[in-house]
């Protein structure tokens, strides 16, 4: 058990092959080095624990090293309140709040790739509470600097709310519903005219700078996960069922209401033995590129379809299948990879 003077140490490695450039994906065609992640995390006194989570990746044949989280969390504050200050996940959505490692497919829906550059972390100031209610219901507030997602002269250019209910249908039944929203206070000032931050080339459906493609002053997220297992037993079957929708608006001075990005995606997970599972994930994504003063509009379908085998909860190899069909984008294509992700070290239970 980790302490002020021994802290817990995990490794994630992430490899795979794909065999084909895809639409707005984050890896490339080939072998690559996924979101590999090394992390220290510990509790730092009876106030205060802290986590710094490193991640090494690989795009177009370079490695890069990011700081994904730094932060200070407090522990046992009154009336359900808790705080985290420093670089970490944004809890918008369902699965931003999650590390990537933690999902079921190699790569995130496609709407997120293109609105939250797969996952939106930064540096910034987190409340959460917890409300004493019979059933699961939190609601929370971050502020952030809002480098990560685009840059600007704000000390303070990104503020989310959400909140987040849930509870038990049954012994074997249980469900999560929440609804966020993100301003985005200096995207207009400091993109170019389509919204798009400057050093991304979404025509080649790649984004390496780790922001998102496509921003608005607002963004809406509503999601749902619905799970059920055999008497509660996880370790033997689980079936999850899992949606969200994305709206953005506001894209820039030029933009009326018509102008927006938009995308939702369902998925289905079977984990139908101890070691394996089976899963399939479609989603649409419409999006509004700028030239000059007025839009033309993006579409992207994507269908995936996916195999994993888990020795442990230290060890997955996935094979997955994807299907795109698209408008506007000069990269769609069918698609298979092949992905690991092994964990050394201390390893936590993944989130709801």
């Amino acid at each position: 058990m980790a302490n002020e003077l021994n802290p817990d140490v995990s490794l994630t490695l992430d490899g795979y092959y794909k065999q084909n450039d895809t639409a707005l994906s984050h890896r490339d065609q080939g072998f690559g080095l996924g979101h590999t992640e090394l992390s220290l995390s510990s509790p730092i006194d009876d106030l205060f624990s802290g986590r710094l989570t490193a991640v090494f990746e690989e795009h177009d044949g370079e490695s890069e090293v990011l700081i994904e989280e730094a932060y200070l969390q407090t522990n046992g504050l009154p009336a359900g309140l808790s705080v985290r200050a420093g670089r970490f996940l944004s809890q918008v959505g369902y699965l931003n709040g999650r590390h990537l490692h933690e999902d079921d497919f190699v790569e995130r829906p496609a709407v997120y790739r293109a609105l939250l550059g797969s996952h939106y972390y930064d540096t910034g100031l987190r409340l959460n509470a917890l409300l004493p209610t019979p059933f699961f219901w939190q609601i929370g507030a971050e502020a952030f600097s809002g480098n990560q997602l685009s840059e600007g002269d704000e000390d303070i250019g990104v503020y989310t709310v959400n909140t987040r209910v849930g509870g038990d249908l049954s012994v074997s039944q249980s469900w999560q519903a929440g609804l966020s929203y993100l301003h985005n206070r200096q995207t207009s000032a400091e993109t170019d005219e389509a919204g798009h931050n400057h050093d991304h080339d979404h025509e080649a459906g790649h984004d390496h700078s780790h922001g998102a493609s496509y921003t608005g002053k607002n963004l809406y997220i509503a999601d749902a996960v619905w799970k059920w297992s055999p008497n509660g037993n996880t370790r033997e079957q689980q079936v999850t069922l899992s949606a969200e929708y994305l709206y953005a608006d506001d894209l820039n001075e030029f933009a009326t209401s018509d102008d927006v990005h938009e995308g939702w995606y369902v998925s289905a997970v079977h984990q139908f033995a101890p070691q394996w599972s089976a899963g399939v994930r479609y989603g649409e994504t419409e999006l509004s590129e700028a030239h000059g003063d007025h839009f033309h509009k993006q579409d992207l379908q994507e269908t995936d379809v996916m195999l994993s085998w888990s020795r442990s909860h230290f060890s997955t190899v996935r094979v997955q299948y994807t299907h795109q069909a698209a408008t506007g984008f000069s990269e769609s294509d069918n698609t298979v990879a092949v992905q690991y992700v092994m964990s050394l070290g201390a390893h936590g239970a993944h989130g709801y």
